[in-house]
């Protein structure tokens, strides 16, 4: 099958799976329903009482706030609830919240205007706030840190196992054995709090933002300076824990299939031995990585969130922690979906680039 074909049934395939998690996600958040009375009919004209009716409740109210509040009318509360779309039934909220985003106009589209033709629509938040523009704007900020963390975390730790394996039991796989178990064991927002008080107290790197105050004063050079410098607290702790886990396993990986009959045949036919480990050595032991790299992707979103938060970074971790908190539905749901399109487009990447490496595999 051809990669543009296999593209495409993965992205058929995915809508499905993402509609199916904003349902979920949408009842977990809304859910208000009724059920019962059930009874069956018995002999003599009775009725057999199987289930009394019972009222099943979200205990999470989005205007906890605003209905505890006694300056706010009554009907200033029932005005904001209508408006908000709260006094309608649960699956009438879950349709009008879906229709919003799959807002499709034909008439643009014949009319040539392609950019128009589909015009998702994500909502509001409870502060009036339109949520695609705010997932638009921190979401890039969190893109551009998990790039980061990705990039420097493969680009280091594979050929940190590499050494780790062709050296095994030496003083250096030792040692590297032994930082990558403190790197592994060390919680996230930890070492997160370690080195917020070490800028604090040395100023050595700013805490905090993306930028600086004078960011729009800078020259281009200087601008890209001042954004690694913002980006450089944050990525350090995420690629730490990132690191440590990759290269332990690419050590692993290796070290399994350096001991495989078929290395030990090209040894004995000549081959040299550079070609010998990294031409397939190397090429069979990250196959395995190569399939994880899927999840790491899209879990560097739920480890961003406590990183942000601590570390003040204003991506999209922290704005999905503070709308839970809030209980802002439409941003979490948005949330939620972009973070499962992340572990889909996460997963399609993988299969690709392992096709890539691997000839033998069939997408």
């Amino acid at each position: 099958m051809s990669i543009p074909l296999y593209i495409l049934r993965r992205f058929l395939s995915a809508i499905p799976t993402l509609l199916i998690i904003s349902m979920v996600s949408f009842f977990m958040m809304r859910y208000d329903f009724t059920i019962g009375p059930i009874s069956i009919p018995t002999s003599g004209g009775h009725q057999l009482q199987l289930l009394e009716a019972s009222r099943f409740k979200n205990p999470i109210n989005p205007l906890a706030g605003i209905e505890t509040n006694p300056q706010i009318s009554e009907a200033a509360k029932i005005q904001i609830r209508h408006v908000m779309g709260l006094d309608q039934p649960m699956t009438v909220q879950y349709w009008r919240w879906l229709t919003n985003f799959f807002s499709f106009h034909p008439t643009e589209l014949a009319r040539g205007n392609w950019a128009n033709f589909f015009t998702p629509s994500l909502g509001t938040t409870f502060s009036g706030e339109d949520v695609l523009e705010i997932l638009l704007k921190r979401g890039g900020n969190t893109l551009l840190l998990n790039l980061v963390v990705f990039l420097f975390s493969w680009l280091i730790a594979l050929p940190l196992g590499i050494y780790a394996a062709l050296r095994w039991r030496s003083f250096s796989d030792r040692l590297m054995t032994l930082l990558a178990a403190v790197g592994m064991s060390m919680p996230g927002f930890v070492l997160a709090l370690l080195l917020a008080v070490l800028a604090v107290k040395t100023g050595w790197l700013p805490l905090g933002g993306l930028q600086s105050d004078n960011y729009d004063q800078l020259n281009l050079a200087e601008k890209f300076w001042d954004r690694a410098l913002h980006l450089a607290l944050p990525a350090t702790v995420l690629i730490v824990g990132s690191l440590a886990s990759i290269q332990r396993q690419m050590r692993g990986n290796l070290l399994d299939v350096l001991a495989a009959e078929y290395i030990r045949t090209a040894r004995a036919k000549g081959l040299p031995e550079g070609q010998v480990i990294y031409r397939h050595a190397v090429r069979t032991a990250v196959n395995p990585l190569i399939t994880m790299l899927g999840y790491e992707f899209s879990g560097l979103l739920g480890g961003a969130i406590l990183v942000e938060t601590v570390l003040g970074f204003p991506g999209l971790g922290q704005l999905a922690y503070k709308a839970v908190i809030e209980t802002d539905t439409n941003l979490v749901m948005s949330t939620i979906i972009l973070s499962a399109a992340m572990l889909v487009a996460g997963n399609l990447f993988a299969d690709i680039l392992l096709k890539f490496a691997d000839p033998r595999i069939e997408l």
